[in-house]
């Protein structure tokens, strides 16, 4: 039997591969995870009862694009955060979860060569792995541009050749980041934006962190795009309740964008997708139009921000997160480090060189950990705490 040798050369993914780094070790302590960024803190109490009194809704094929009154909802929210008004019929496509459209998106829109030549997807590195699988899927190569230090933990993307840039079809940029918890600023927008239209390349913003924050919120691409008169076809950006609203089980997440290239994503989805339930929709409509719960929630990540800081600020390169709700934290080694503290705590990170590759010149996820905040209150400072003195202190 054949396999197609597109995917032949995939490394585990990161959970896979953490599991064989250090299941068969005996932990320190209590296990406690802090390697997966599944939100912890409470959701809103009524959505239970709104998907009950939709009950019946799940003995209907969902509606493929969104219903009407979920899309509303969602462009109601995109006014209110960016100052940006949009058409949740034509500009909004609701997904099945952030994931989804970031690896669909590619499908859908991604045309076969550029230039007569083979296309280029760009992607920071560290990266979400579905940016890299997207591109091979479709025959495109993934450029992957460090994130570090010197780049604001952010890629420079401008500094490429103008070989590679005129390749480009797609470019994926998260912000706020991950793991680095870096955002882009106004700035770096526009000069993104420029860079997309000089080279004729779109942008996909993975914004999913965009609703946890301290100090001012994240700008983002769709309001820097109204603001330099941008083709709405140029950008496709990327929100979801998982972390804003502490839901990732609800799997709503978005993409908006031109009609166009919307249009383009619904026809995908009608042929091979999977919409969110009916009476998933339904609480989701009232979750994306609360603001309160979210308020709360950002309230609770900036106590851990601060208890963070008060546990490594003197730690040398620890550097403190602008946004989302990962710890990028320096070590010499990664899986040395990881291993460990899971040996010697119980304390289960991630391998900072899990969610980078080599590029060509290291990778440069290899010296880091990266720590998820998402545990409640008391286990994330007893997290923080035997992290502090078995990999700082010792």
């Amino acid at each position: 039997m054949q396999y197609p040798d597109r995917f032949s050369d995939l490394p585990a993914y990161a959970f896979p591969r953490l599991r064989a780094l250090l299941d068969h070790h005996q932990p320190g302590g209590a296990p406690l995870s802090m390697s997966i960024g599944e939100p912890k803190h409470a959701f809103p109490d009524w959505v239970s009862a709104i998907i009950a009194e939709n009950a019946a809704g799940f003995g209907s094929y969902p509606a493929n694009d969104g219903t009407p009154e979920l899309l509303s909802a969602i462009a109601g929210w995109i006014g209110r955060r960016y100052g940006v008004t949009v058409d949740g019929a034509t500009q909004i496509m609701a997904l099945n979860g952030s994931r989804e459209g970031l690896y669909n998106i590619a499908m859908a829109i991604a045309p076969e060569t550029k230039n007569g030549r083979k296309p280029v997807f760009l992607m920071p590195n560290p990266f979400y792995q579905a940016y890299a699988v997207a591109a091979i899927s479709v025959g495109a190569e993934p450029v992957m541009i460090p994130a570090t230090r010197e780049t604001g933990h952010l890629p420079d993307y401008a500094a490429l050749p103008s070989e590679i840039l005129d390749r480009v079809t797609l470019c994926y940029i998260c912000s706020p980041s991950n793991p680095q918890g870096a955002v882009a600023g106004e700035d770096y927008w526009r000069g993104l934006l420029a860079l997309a239209e000089k080279h004729d390349f779109k942008i996909v913003a993975d914004e999913c962190y965009s609703e946890i924050y301290r100090g001012a919120p994240p700008p983002g691409i769709l309001a820097a795009a109204a603001a330099t008169g941008a083709d709405p076809e140029r950008v496709l950006a990327i929100h979801s309740l998982s972390k804003r609203s502490n839901l990732p089980g609800l799997r709503s997440g978005c993409v908006t964008s031109g009609p166009e290239n919307i249009r383009r994503i619904r026809q995908l989805r009608a042929y091979g997708g999977a919409p969110l339930p009916l009476p998933l929709q339904a609480a989701a409509a009232k979750v994306w139009a609360d603001e309160e719960h979210v308020v709360e929630n950002r309230r609770l990540y900036g106590v851990k921000f601060e208890l963070a800081d008060r546990i490594f600020g003197d730690v040398p390169g620890y550097e403190p997160p602008v946004a989302g709700f990962f710890l990028w934290l320096p070590v010499p080694d990664g899986e040395a480090a990881c291993l460990k503290l899971w040996q010697e705590t119980g304390v289960r990170c991630l391998p900072g060189a899990y969610l980078g590759r080599d590029s060509g010149s290291g990778n440069p996820g290899a010296g880091f950990i990266r720590t998820a905040l998402v545990a409640p209150m008391e286990q994330t400072e007893t997290g923080l705490t035997l992290i502090r003195h078995c990999l700082y202190d010792s």
